[in-house]
């Protein structure tokens, strides 16, 4: 059987996303929002709001359970600090903690992911039964004969 630990991550949030599409409706206040404050700017990315569910489904498969903290963690970058008189090192800052709230809800009320009691959230089994199928999928489109040995 096939998982989605088989699979390069980027071709299964790839087909993930597209999955999603149908299922998972973007806000309408995406387009406007930074998904940090160490960016400059929105995402460019045209199917961004499906990309970061897939992510954040993916994540809590394999981290879960796990929280919105955490996950905002993950998802941070590297801020410049400044002081008055010099410039100090970089500082870690976390993402958008509101961009993984919402999604992780709009995942719950899909019913693949499900609140976990004081430890987050955590991967249902039709969650996980969703990303096997994906990445099993995936797998068979791959022209990657390395990785057939799985399949």
């Amino acid at each position: 059987m096939v998982t989605l630990y088989d699979v390069p991550a980027e071709d299964l949030l790839e087909a993930l996303a597209e999955e999603l599409d149908g299922r998972i409706e973007e806000p309408d206040w995406v387009e406007f929002t930074k998904t940090g404050v160490d960016r400059e700017l929105p995402p460019q990315q045209e199917d961004f709001w499906q990309v970061r569910t897939a992510s954040l489904l993916r994540k809590v498969a394999i981290r879960g359970p796990v929280g919105v903290e955490r996950l905002a963690t993950e998802y941070g970058g590297s801020k410049k600090g400044t002081t008055r008189y010099r410039v100090s090192g970089n500082e870690h800052t976390g993402g958008s903690r509101k961009i993984i709230r919402v999604a992780l809800q709009q995942l719950e009320e899909e019913g693949l992911v499900e609140t976990a009691k004081g430890e987050g959230r955590r991967v249902t089994d039709e969650g996980q039964s969703l990303l096997d199928t994906v990445a099993g999928e995936t797998l068979e489109d791959l022209d990657r004969p390395e990785l057939q040995k799985y399949a």
